[in-house]
């Protein structure tokens, strides 16, 4: 991204907020190749447009392997927090994050988070699950919590389609790569997951999951897009100043244009995306729509729902199995601490009471 598009992009990022904290997301690809230069005219830009009183938080999404000293004292001194992308232990982690060379790189990850904490920089962890580590719920948890030090987590499920021609070459069909995870496997892996958690960490790990489902089971609305009625809000700029609806629907159908040609705010608030945001509701399949654990998950993220109803009906969510199995899992334990909230007392005093 050039420093003129990264600029207007500041500015006008800045000046369509309405809220007294703004956040800004770096992801990439590895947002770090850019370089340590780039983000001090990021913050920069950002110091010059800020308005008094106005708190402005940046977070980086990286593999990790890049952090040095030099990188810490620029995140500490400015307060970034960093999501590091870590799958598990060193064999499980391995098997699919690996540099452009086929080299591994967990021990490089390690030592990024090493000089985090030498350093104090907040930070916390990103885990794709997927082939490799679906079936080690129990391995994954402890090595993230015990040796990568991690206090807030987040467990993302690795989906990715490939579209198959029939024989006949007469139509599309939608599967699904060996590495993805499949639908028991993640209800199965969250399902463990909490349990030791319950038992244990309420109030001192925080995953990310969990703390939606036990906002949304006291009532108040997910804090997760993917489990919102409507979305539309987590879109995607690319170094070029195209604009995207969403950063899983990066492709010429979901452009919305681009912000040094029509601006920021107004693509944003174009009728082309307040229709992509209301059609996760609007499309949702009937079968959804007579599901108990609706108010839960609302049929989760638009780009998981390409499967049919067993009416037959298209936009079932790939996952929803696993949801299913996950949310009837947890029903009791989330009454226990929706009950202790309600009294006044913390979630983690359940660890008393299981």
């Amino acid at each position: 991204m050039s420093l003129e598009l990264l600029e207007l992009y500041t500015r006008e990022f800045i000046e369509a907020q309405n809220s007294p904290g703004i956040t800004f997301a770096w992801q990439g690809g590895e947002p770090m190749l850019l370089g340590l230069d780039f983000f001090k005219e990021a913050v920069r830009f950002q110091g010059k447009y800020k308005p008094e009183g106005i708190r402005i938080v940046n977070t980086v999404q990286t593999n990790g392997t890049l952090i040095d000293d030099a990188w810490c004292l620029f995140f500490k001194e400015h307060h970034f927090l960093i999501g590091i992308s870590i799958d598990g232990p060193q064999l499980i982690h391995d098997t699919y994050r690996r540099d452009k060379g086929g080299n591994a790189t967990f021990h490089r990850v390690m030592e990024g988070i090493t000089l985090l904490r030498k350093h104090n920089v907040d930070y916390n962890t990103l885990t794709t699950l997927h082939a490799a580590n679906a079936d080690y719920p129990g391995d994954v948890y402890r090595f993230l919590r015990d040796e990568a030090g991690s206090r807030f987590m987040q467990f993302i499920p690795i989906v990715e389609r490939i579209k198959n021609t029939d024989k006949a070459g007469s139509r599309d069909k939608n599967t699904v790569t060996n590495r993805s995870i499949t639908p028991a496997q993640y209800g199965t892996f969250l399902n463990r997951v909490f349990d030791r958690w319950v038992k244990q960490d309420v109030g001192r790990v925080f995953v990310q999951f969990f703390d939606v489902a036990l906002a949304a089971s006291a009532g108040f609305a997910p804090g997760l897009c993917i489990f919102a009625e409507t979305c539309g809000l987590a879109l995607a700029l690319e170094h070029t100043g195209d604009l995207y609806s969403c950063d899983h629907f990066v492709d010429p159908a979901f452009k919305l244009g681009n912000i040094e040609e029509k601006g920021l705010l107004g693509l944003v608030n174009s009728p082309r995306q307040s229709r992509f945001g209301n059609d996760k509701k609007a499309k949702l399949p009937r079968y959804c729509l007579r599901c108990k654990f609706l108010r839960l998950c609302n049929g989760g993220c638009p780009k998981d729902r390409f499967m049919k109803a067993p009416d037959g009906e298209p936009g079932l969510n790939y996952l929803c199995e696993g949801y299913k199995a996950f949310f009837k899992h947890i029903r009791k334990p989330m009454q226990i601490m929706v009950k202790l909230l309600n009294e006044g007392r913390p979630p983690a005093d359940i660890m008393f009471l299981m």
